[in-house]
């Protein structure tokens, strides 16, 4: 089910599900920006002398 269907009974079972659902995502979202833009900002300054 849904939230939009119109069967879904927003019980604290599902408000607790959809808000640990949405906590994690927004979770692994920030952290993929961050290393997307880090990655995009390291290519183009050309850091690469630093190999470990």
């Amino acid at each position: 089910m849904f939230p939009f269907s119109f069967e879904w009974i927003w019980d604290m079972g599902h408000v607790v599900f959809m808000g640990g659902l949405w906590y994690a995502l927004t979770i692994l979202g920030i952290g993929m920006s961050y290393c997307i833009i880090k990655a995009a900002m390291d290519a183009c300054r050309g850091n690469d002398e630093h190999h470990h």
